[in-house]
């Protein structure tokens, strides 16, 4: 188990990586400029779509409920953390300390 989760915290790095390059080039900046930004996001879109329950899945049971007459159980929140969480959350951290070097001039400017 432990080398699946090596494997899939390396993948999740590469993968934000390759995003960042992507953006980068679109919108012809710096990676240091941009990885910050994407990491936060990828961690946000990773915390929605790794929890279960909450304000999101009660909305879509009350429409569930609304349109057949079901009502279901409510689920409590669940936050289920794992190596791909934890993968984009050290990418944002890196992406926010570079950020703060390139903006103090300790990475000189392009």
């Amino acid at each position: 188990m432990k080398k699946r989760n090596g494997l899939l915290f390396v993948l999740t790095l590469c993968i934000e990586a390759v995003i960042t390059i992507i953006v980068a080039s679109a919108f012809s900046v710096r990676f240091v400029e941009v990885m910050g930004i994407v990491g936060a996001l990828c961690s946000c879109l990773i915390y929605l779509l790794t929890s279960g329950g909450g304000p999101i899945t009660d909305f879509f049971n009350a429409q569930n409920a609304a349109i057949t007459g079901i009502i279901q159980e409510r689920e409590t929140f669940v936050f289920r953390r794992g190596p791909v969480f934890f993968a984009s959350l050290i990418y944002f951290g890196i992406g926010l300390i570079l950020f703060v070097l390139l903006v103090n001039g300790i990475i000189p400017p392009a």
